[in-house]
């Protein structure tokens, strides 16, 4: 197992094409960070996301979606940097934060969307 795979355990990956079926359809809180394989705060957060993911799993869904391969999602919801991480509650998005910052930060901005 490779260390990338190791952190990415519980994350997916969502696409213009199934971004309505696992985004806006499920039934958790799904949180997307918009990502690009240039994007070296993108790597770093990886990690961070990898243990809130297994650490919220039942509660939050994370998944990451590349920019520059989706652009149609990318346009529409306003992504100007990366990265941008985004939650979407029943279809719309209720949360939106840009930039990687440490996990106890990251816990404690998404307090209300675990709680």
């Amino acid at each position: 197992m490779t260390e990338m795979t190791t952190y990415t355990e519980g994350m997916g990956e969502v696409t213009d094409a199934d971004f309505a079926a696992e985004v806006l359809g499920a039934e958790l809180p799904v949180l997307v960070k918009f990502t690009a394989e240039w994007c070296g705060p993108c790597r770093q957060l990886r990690p961070v996301l990898g243990a809130i993911a297994a650490e919220a799993a039942g509660r939050l869904r994370i998944v990451e979606m590349d920019v520059d391969r989706n652009p149609e999602t990318t346009l529409r919801y306003g992504v100007l940097g990366t990265p941008t991480l985004m939650v979407f509650r029943a279809g719309e998005p209720v949360k939106s934060l840009v930039g990687a910052r440490p996990k106890r930060r990251l816990l404690a901005e998404l307090e209300d969307v675990l709680a």
